[in-house]
């Protein structure tokens, strides 16, 4: 059983199919350690084990299309663990599909969707590979209904995702659980310079600065964003005549009134660093906000919101 604090998020796990009278493809690996947020199903064992530290996934959200689609995804970006479990000889998909189920609820976890064997259509797998058949039967080897669902759990230092599978089969079945915690990608890799800076300036009248940073509903800028700022001001040091409009950016979350203080708060911050740090003159910089109004990118996933979290700097 499923320890009752789980917290956790599960991805599908990919795999490939097996022909019938295949041997089995895993073999039970020893010393690998459950997810510290989710553990196994009582009496599994782990088949195989995969861990990124950034990664993406397609997360399905709804029935299968074709071979090639599924009605509705999302894509997550983040730390992804991906777990292959053996299902006991003696539990049904049912009972272990539920214990999940239940435990994630009792974590906070939203279900998104959910299906099982014929409901979610055609012969695609949840987990990779084809399973079905033109006269609609899920697989030939299963011996009980496949089981699919996703889950989030909402968190301010960053959403969790799970999508779990459970399939019997005589080959090769499995619980399928992926945890993914989702998070932008480690920064201080690209930088972009006052050249780069100037030279979208000089194009189009502004530039978007992605390398400044602030806790959820913050403005104080964090301590990884002082390269950033260190090229602004080389910028502003190498061209003495420029003047610019320092504009904060939010994504669409939480009520606008206050994104838009938000916004102009975290501009503010930015002018101040830059003058009182690199002495900048305060008249050659104005700041303001524009909240969620000046979008780059759809807020629909935290993709696009990522990409609204900015802030741009404009020719005055």
């Amino acid at each position: 059983m499923l320890r009752s604090n789980l917290i956790a998020v599960a991805l599908v796990f990919l795999s490939e199919s097996f022909a019938l009278g295949a041997t089995p493809l895993f073999a039970a690996q020893t010393g690998v350690k459950d997810h510290p947020l989710v553990s196994r199903y009582q009496g599994s064992e782990v088949l195989d084990f995969k861990f990124s530290e950034f990664d993406e996934f397609q997360l399905p959200l709804g029935k299968i299309i074709d071979e090639n689609a599924f009605e509705k995804v999302q894509r997550l970006e983040g730390k992804v663990s991906k777990f292959k479990y053996s299902t006991p000889e003696n539990r049904s998909t049912l009972e272990v599909f539920r214990s999940y189920q239940d435990a994630l609820q009792r974590g906070g976890f939203q279900i998104l969707f959910q299906c099982s064997d014929a409901d979610c259509r055609a012969a695609k797998s949840f987990q990779g590979g084809y399973r079905g058949s033109a006269s609609g039967i899920w697989c030939f080897n299963c011996e009980q209904p496949m089981r699919y669902l996703a889950a989030k759990l909402p968190r301010p230092a960053g959403d969790i995702y799970v999508s779990l599978v459970v399939e019997k089969d005589r080959y090769e079945g499995g619980t399928w659980v992926t945890i993914v915690e989702v998070k932008p990608m480690l920064t201080g890799m690209v930088t972009v310079g006052a050249k780069e800076m100037a030279a979208d300036i000089s194009k189009t009248g502004h530039v978007s600065i992605y390398g400044i940073y602030f806790d959820t509903d913050k403005s104080v800028i964090k301590p990884e964003s002082k390269q950033s700022i260190t090229e602004i001001a080389k910028l502003l040091n190498e061209q003495p005549s420029l003047r610019l409009h320092v504009v904060g950016h939010t994504d669409n979350v939480g009520v606008l009134g206050h994104n838009m203080t938000l916004s102009k708060q975290r501009a503010e911050a930015v002018v101040n660093a830059l003058v009182s740090d690199y002495k900048i003159a305060a008249s050659r910089l104005i700041a303001n906000g524009v909240g969620p109004l000046a979008p780059v990118a759809s807020n629909a996933a935290e993709e696009g919101r990522a990409k609204n979290r900015r802030v741009e700097l404009v020719a005055q």
